[in-house]
């Protein structure tokens, strides 16, 4: 099923000839169906109601918009590329791994009184400070790409919004399509670090996982305190990251080519926008959508879903499994 309102936006329409066309993996249509008549009876927190995340910063609504969007900014690569090895993060006696590590070491470094929502900080901070901020099992991956995106990110902020993505916020209309005007279509424009898309057989593939990721985090949380952010929720998809493919490899959502199956064993680095990349990511944010489908059509119509509720089911149950993950050095994911 690809007619539900879930399929309305420009990045799932944009990876369906990629999962058509697709040559190192197959999308299951007979497991989706599977899955979803198990995982469409469990509970799903209805939007605004899920608890406050142990590193909430307050209040605030400028604070939380910074902090959303600040860690968006540095949400990619936490694994080793050579060893492995996860970063991870004991902080206020709790053991964290991969981006929940990552928040957790924002959150100490805010704490401490690093001004760290502040864009002009953003716009000139350095690889040592960034170092010391992100202090844990090992070197945070990619720490000279994670300064550069803050300084770009800082830069526009510092220029245009006084160093406030709340002020970039509040500069453009409440949805996340609006003409050219919603905040995910103008994120990507003002700021090139979200502008994740790439090219497969001569069609271009909308991903925007960080930008979606952000945007979503915020409607969320401004959830908790009786503030829509966005009127259109139901446009945004799955995320499309490290994480989700294996959840579907488990499930047998997806079956791997030989040849990508075993570069992901070996922890062989799959280049960005390279064929086997570019599928599967096409292929998590296909297939997130259809399990949300299947799901739904289990359900009442009081309890239904939209895709980042499932895409958030599936990484927090596999985004700390020993299985291998696929690899790709880039700042988008």
């Amino acid at each position: 099923m690809r007619t539900s309102r879930l399929w309305e936006n420009p990045v799932a329409q944009s990876v369906l000839p990629v999962v058509d066309g697709a040559t190192m993996l197959r999308v299951s249509e007979e497991a989706i169906a599977s899955v979803a008549a198990w995982m469409a009876y469990e509970e799903f927190p209805a939007i605004g109601t899920a608890p406050l995340s142990p590193f909430d910063v307050g209040p605030e609504r400028d604070r939380i918009t910074g902090m959303t969007m600040l860690i968006n900014t540095l949400n990619f690569a936490f694994t080793d590329f050579g060893s492995g090895e996860r970063y991870e993060v004991d902080y206020q006696g709790v053991h964290y791994a991969d981006s929940e590590a990552m928040v957790a070491s924002l959150h100490r470094a805010l704490n401490s009184g690093v001004p760290i929502l502040d864009g002009g900080w953003a716009a000139t901070v350095d690889r040592a400070t960034l170092a010391a901020i992100f202090a844990g099992s090992i070197e945070i991956p990619m720490l000279d790409e994670r300064a550069a995106v803050l300084n770009e990110v800082g830069a526009v902020l510092v220029e245009r919004y006084g160093g406030s993505w709340g002020r970039w916020v509040a500069s453009c209309a409440p949805a996340l399509y609006a003409h050219g005007d919603g905040l995910l279509e103008r994120l990507p424009a003002e700021f090139p670090r979200f502008r994740d898309t790439s090219t497969w057989n001569g069609h271009t593939v909308q991903i925007m996982k960080l930008a979606q990721l952000g945007l979503w985090s915020l409607h969320l949380r401004l959830a908790r305190d009786g503030v829509a952010l966005v009127r259109d929720p139901h446009t945004a998809t799955g995320f499309a990251d490290y994480i989700l493919p294996v959840a579907f490899e488990v499930m047998k959502i997806f079956s791997y080519a030989p040849e990508l199956s075993a570069r992901i064993a070996a922890g062989t680095e799959i280049s960005r926008d390279s064929s086997e990349e570019v599928e599967l990511r096409a292929a998590t944010i296909y297939a997130v959508t259809r399990l949300t489908d299947e799901m739904n059509a289990l359900r009442p119509a009081s309890a239904q879903l939209i895709a980042p509720q499932v895409d958030y089911r599936l990484w927090k149950a596999y985004h700390a499994t020993h299985r291998r993950h696929h690899l790709t050095r880039t700042v988008m994911y």
